[in-house]
């Protein structure tokens, strides 16, 4: 290629706004420069993440906090949440423990009054405190409390804490909210009833009040979570032999969540079942009800313990063709 000529606008060797060439344009172009990584989108951000003892929650945190985020770990037990504070802080990251029930209502005021005061800013929210109850509605016709329970974490605690934050985010212009629904609400798994009906409800006031603070910069992602590894899934045996995702493989969704900020992450099978049912929910009803009979209520959802209770091969065989959901 032939060097420029004495005294032309391509002389100098550093591109500038006024260059010559298709390097001018990339140049005027601020947005080629603008950081999309994780670390640049949560690097000196405070996280408040629920459900952070343990699971998802703790491998969020510490991901969080491994990037140069601040992640304020909520949950009950604050003697596991200071273990992971010690365990961020021995890595070179900062965290502060919150104790609080999120099943109660009063319990989530004082939280935010705690954390507000200590804070002053909060830039995002992560709902991942959550109760499932697998049982089928046969064994539930005396057990109204399930979806009582399930609903006052699942849904009102999750919605009491958004609507504490919104005026703060309001005032400070913007936040973001990181819901972790489940896989469940798209695919609709027998016995499931008490669990998926409280994360619906959660998609759906996200759905709506999204449309009514997008212009406070005020922005959601819901994540409809597939079977994950952790403590509240144990109760059922049958899922000691099912295709799971870790708990850090959750942690990068949300990461992911933090990262890009999309409406919705989940997985190709999730969004064929609610496409699937969408079409043909009487067939998809007689398909379900196939799974209904080959995965049986479990031993704890009838109050007892049995410690031979094993997955057969069937239950392998159908749980890794639809890998993730719960069954």
């Amino acid at each position: 290629m032939r060097s420029p000529a004495p005294g032309s606008r391509c002389q100098t060797s550093t591109p500038t706004p006024t260059s010559c060439g298709t390097t001018g344009s990339a140049i005027l172009d601020p947005d080629l420069f603008k950081d999309r990584s994780f670390e640049g989108a949560v690097n000196g951000k405070t996280v408040i993440i629920t459900g952070a003892s343990s699971g998802i929650g703790k491998a969020a945190a510490m991901k969080i906090a491994a990037a140069g985020g601040v992640p304020l770990l909520v949950a009950r037990s604050a003697d596991k949440l200071e273990e992971i504070k010690q365990e961020i802080e021995a890595s070179g990251g900062t965290a502060y423990v919150y104790s609080a029930d999120l099943s109660d209502m009063d319990s989530i005021e004082q939280l935010l009054v705690d954390i507000l005061a200590e804070h002053a800013r909060v830039d995002m929210l992560v709902n991942n405190a959550g109760r499932s109850i697998r049982r089928g509605i046969a064994l539930a016709l005396d057990r109204f409390h399930d979806y009582e329970r399930t609903m006052q974490l699942n849904y009102f605690g999750a919605i009491k804490l958004i609507i504490g934050l919104v005026p703060h985010w309001k005032e400070q212009g913007g936040g973001h909210v990181i819901n972790v629904s489940s896989i469940g609400v798209q695919t609709n798994p027998p016995r499931f009833s008490a669990y998926v009906a409280s994360k619906a409800a959660l998609d759906a006031f996200t759905r709506v009040v999204a449309s009514e603070v997008i212009g406070d910069g005020i922005t959601f992602t819901t994540i409809h979570m597939p079977l994950v590894k952790t403590p509240m899934i144990a109760p059922t045996k049958i899922y000691d032999s099912f295709p799971t995702i870790t708990p850090e493989e959750a942690a990068d969704m949300i990461c992911e969540a933090i990262r890009s900020k999309p409406k919705h992450i989940g997985t190709r099978l999730g969004t064929f079942g609610e496409i699937a049912y969408s079409l043909q929910p009487k067939a998809v009803d007689q398909v379900l009800h196939m799974a209904y009979n080959v995965f049986p209520d479990s031993a704890a959802s009838k109050g007892k313990q049995d410690p031979s209770e094993r997955a057969s091969g069937e239950q392998i065989a159908l749980a890794h063709l639809m890998r993730g959901v719960h069954w």
